[in-house]
């Protein structure tokens, strides 16, 4: 979801933010162009529903499946009124380094014939609330299990406003210090993967352990319904990495092609650890293999050429298998469906190695110095991971305060199904 094509037009010249810069020479729509962001929109937005909601519940136990999905269309509403009245303009309205202001407040001065580069302005806004949206589902599953609904609905509005905005403001905004800086983060390593496992980490140990986690097994409720859901979320991928160059070009194309690419590096490698490691490659394993290579090359997936997209995948699934299978059993804390281990760690994996393998032959400008570039990256990682994790610490924190966080005993022994929603599944 870079704006580094578009925000070009508009002005900015980070360096290594580039392609097709001749395109958006003026404000002239390109059929082509729109058509292909409304495909990449849908497939963001399936990603969300039903993909990250059967991936969730799937991964859950029998009793909190419903409870999953609730909490996954519960957020699309929430967080897409949000974007539109004010979400937007905070992240992209013109603004100072750290966040936008307040003059698309409500869609204000956007109209049907509004454009932004090559394709319409609603069409952009909307396609980067799919990426608001899928973020803040990432969180949850981090939480499985324990949380209110109300607790955790009241934190992604704060949170959504006073973390995800400002993040995606610094990246992708032309006036963003990153974005100034030359942080590459082409469809959201930092903004969405980082951003959301560093905010589910803080919760999983802020609200504890499930009861009875590491006593009782607590194995996938319906593994065939988290395949269905990472397979709608690997083909949904396409769009994320896809669309996210505003246009359909040669450079759209190759960040399919990588995206394929890492995705079956990110399989081939977990599966293979694992069989090395446990004498038996399981399906959950593959799958999340798969999603680990997604994450890992999702913030470099317009800069980077197929072979270094295999060897990112390639580590995105080693270092997540291990960070999910001995990182977290070693600590002990409980990230109930990995959201920390997968989207988090693969994230900061990805963004390393984005300043390692970006090449101009993709980007169409001079690149600084390899070791500059990852100085940068490793900046941008840093200061997601200390901003948002601070942030999501102290609303939490207050959130508790005047609600509480985590259901009681009594409706997690229950199940969130029928204790928070009066649902179940027979």
């Amino acid at each position: 979801m870079t704006l580094r094509t578009t925000l070009l037009k508009l002005g900015a010249a980070a360096s290594g933010l580039t392609a097709s810069v001749s395109a958006f020479a003026a404000d002239t729509l390109d059929k082509g162009d729109t058509a292909w962001m409304l495909v990449a929109t849908v497939l963001v937005l399936f990603m969300t529903i039903p993909g990250i909601a059967l991936f969730y519940a799937g991964m859950a136990r029998k009793k909190n499946i419903l409870g999953t999905i609730a909490q996954d269309f519960a957020i699309c509403g929430v967080v897409t009124i949000l974007w539109f009245v004010i979400g937007y303009s905070l992240a992209f309205s013109e603004g100072n380094s750290f966040i936008g202001g307040l003059s698309f407040l409500g869609m204000q001065g956007i109209g049907v014939n509004t454009l932004q580069g090559s394709i319409p302005q609603l069409l952009f806004a909307v396609f980067q609330m799919t990426f608001a949206v899928l973020t803040a589902c990432l969180i949850t599953g981090s939480w499985a299990g324990r949380v209110k609904f109300s607790a955790m609905l009241a934190f992604m509005v704060i949170w959504s406003l006073l973390v995800y905005a400002p993040i995606c403001h610094w990246v992708w905004a032309s006036d963003g210090f990153f974005f100034k800086l030359g942080a590459l983060d082409y469809a959201g390593g930092t903004v969405v993967h980082i951003n959301a496992g560093i905010a589910g980490l803080v919760g999983a140990l802020m609200l504890g352990k499930r009861k009875g986690y590491g006593v009782t097994p607590m194995q996938p409720a319906n593994l065939t319904i988290a395949v269905v859901g990472a397979a709608v979320l690997w083909v949904g991928w396409m769009g994320f990495n896809g669309g996210s160059g505003l246009a359909a070009d040669g450079r759209a194309a190759m960040a399919i092609v990588v995206s394929q690419i890492a995705a079956a590096g990110g399989l081939v490698a977990w599966m293979a650890a694992e069989w090395a490691y446990r004498g038996k490659p399981s399906l959950l394993g593959m799958i999340s293999g798969a999603i680990a290579g997604l994450v890992g090359i999702t913030p470099g997936s317009g800069f980077v050429e197929p072979l270094p997209a295999l060897a990112i995948g390639i580590a995105a699934g080693l270092v997540c298998f291990w960070s999910v299978t001995i990182l977290k059993r070693k600590l002990g804390y409980d990230d109930a469906l990995d959201g920390w281990g997968v989207h988090g760690v693969g994230g900061i994996v990805g963004a390393l190695l984005t300043g390692v393998f970006a090449t101009a032959r993709v980007t169409g400008t001079d690149l600084p110095p390899v070791m500059t570039q990852v100085g940068i990256q490793a900046l941008s990682v840093i200061a997601t991971l200390v901003y948002g994790g601070l942030m999501s610490g102290v609303i939490l924190y207050v959130i508790d305060k005047v609600m509480g966080l985590r259901v009681s005993a009594d409706d997690e022994q229950i199940g969130l199904d029928l204790a928070l929603h009066g649902e179940r599944i027979e």
